[in-house]
C-alpha cells in the first residue's frame, strides 16, 4: 500500500474498481475524520493536502489543538510480566529507559524488513 504524507499526517491511498476513483482517510486520528477522492493520484493528492488544510484551519478557528496521525505514544501493547520485567532489568544494568530500549528492538526489527 502507498502513503500520502503532509504537515505529520500519514493518508491511506486506495482504488475503487466500481466508483472508478481514488479514495483514502488520514490514519491514526482518534477523533477525527478526514476523508478525500480524486479521479486520479494528482486529485487525491490535492483534496489530501486541502483536507489536512482545512482541518487544521477549523481546529485553529475553534481554539483546539489538531490531532497528529502518530503521536509517538503505543498505549495497548499488552506483554508477558516476565518480559516486562526482564526489559526493565536491561534497561536499569544500561543506563537507558524501558522506552528507549523498546524503541530500538522495534527499528532493528524494521531494519531486518526493509
Amino acid at each position: 500500500m502507498e502513503y500520502l504524507h503532509h504537515k505529520g499526517y500519514t493518508g491511506s491511498v486506495e482504488y475503487s474498481e466500481g466508483d472508478k476513483c481514488f479514495h483514502g482517510k488520514i490514519l491514526g486520528l482518534k477523533n477525527s475524520l478526514i476523508l478525500y477522492e480524486g479521479n486520479s493520484l494528482d486529485e487525491l493528492e490535492e483534496d489530501f493536502k486541502d483536507g489536512i488544510e482545512y482541518y487544521l484551519e477549523c481546529c485553529q478557528s475553534r481554539g483546539i489543538n489538531p490531532e497528529k496521525s502518530y503521536n509517538g505514544v503505543l498505549n495497548d501493547i499488552h506483554i508477558p510480566i516476565e518480559t516486562h520485567s526482564r526489559i526493565a532489568m536491561y534497561a536499569e544494568n544500561h543506563g537507558t529507559s524501558i522506552s528507549a530500549f523498546v524503541c530500538d528492538a522495534i527499528e532493528r526489527r524494521l531494519e531486518l524488513v526493509n
